[in-house]
């Protein structure tokens, strides 16, 4: 049978146009099947055939969807493919690309994937949700993190932090950052955090600018369940949101759960050990030689 590919391009992103068109033509000539959303039909017309549909239809079709962007295209993505149990391949076509399989200049070992030659890991989601003063409930999983942060109108923000019912951490910082080992390499990182193998089953909790001499990233088994609880000093707000995208603003009485979901996303990986590659590809300052 053939592969059937959902094509989930960023056309924000510089050259992804082109990068979209030579990885459609890859494809087809493997036999594979393309479909994409009904917006892309102005831009792409009748080229290679391709079947547009709504993201709905594209996602219960397909097989497999490839991505041509950057990880927060792939964020975007992994929000209804995790829903559908649809893996996902990306290219990357941004900056530093950490979850993408491929770089563009590699667009010709798409070949691989419509030949079956690559691996899928199941990477940890976050389940992140809401108990609102006034009973209402939001919710959303995370791919990447769940950040929590001051808001404009508060000036100085008090976490309170606890597991299992167990206060762990009570601190005043900018914010705190919930992550998966997937995330380890986005936020949380640029706030101390470590690196961790994306494939772990954990949940890394990392400081935002804390006003503490000891403030220190904690990483808690997959089964912890963490609530958070904002002290915002005249009546101000923090804010949480959820891989990039805000969820709610948050009053004093308002209290953050986040556990792991039940879903996950799955990633293709088709060059074999792409990680740590990346990492020191893309982060690494190599050291000079010396005589």
């Amino acid at each position: 049978m053939k592969m059937k590919i959902y094509m989930y391009p960023n056309l924000v992103k510089p050259n992804s146009r082109k990068y979209t068109e030579q990885a459609c033509a890859v494809l087809i000539s493997e036999g594979a099947q393309i479909c994409m959303e009904e917006e892309y039909r102005e831009i792409f017309g009748e080229l290679y055939e391709i079947e547009y549909l709504s993201q709905t239809e594209c996602v219960e079709k397909c097989d497999v969807i490839v991505v041509t962007g950057g990880d927060g295209t792939i964020l975007r993505c992994s929000s209804v493919a995790s829903k559908y149990g649809k893996p996902i391949l990306g290219i990357n076509c941004g900056t530093l690309g950490f979850m993408a399989s491929l770089e563009f200049t590699e667009i010709e070992k798409l070949r691989l994937l419509c030949r079956g030659e690559y691996t899928v890991t199941d990477r940890m989601m976050l389940s992140v949700k809401v108990k609102c003063e006034n009973g209402e409930e939001l919710s959303a999983d995370a791919l990447n993190d769940a950040v929590i942060i001051k808001g404009e109108d508060c000036k100085i923000t008090d976490f309170e932090v606890s597991k299992s019912g167990s206060v762990i951490s009570s601190l005043r910082a900018d914010g705190v950052i919930f992550s998966t080992a997937t995330g380890a390499t986005a936020y949380s990182l640029s706030a101390g955090g470590p690196i961790i193998e994306p494939d772990m089953q954990c949940i890394e909790f990392s400081q935002i600018c804390a006003h503490s001499l000891f403030a220190r990233t904690i990483v808690f088994s997959p089964s912890s369940h963490i609530s958070v609880h904002c002290h915002n000093r005249g009546g101000g707000h923090a804010i949480l949101t959820v891989d990039g995208t805000q969820l709610a603003k948050l009053s004093d009485r308002d209290i953050v759960v986040i556990e792991r979901s039940q879903l996950t996303t799955q990633i293709i990986d088709i060059t074999g050990g792409s990680f740590f590659p990346t990492v020191n590809r893309k982060l690494m300052t190599p050291l000079k030689e010396t005589m």
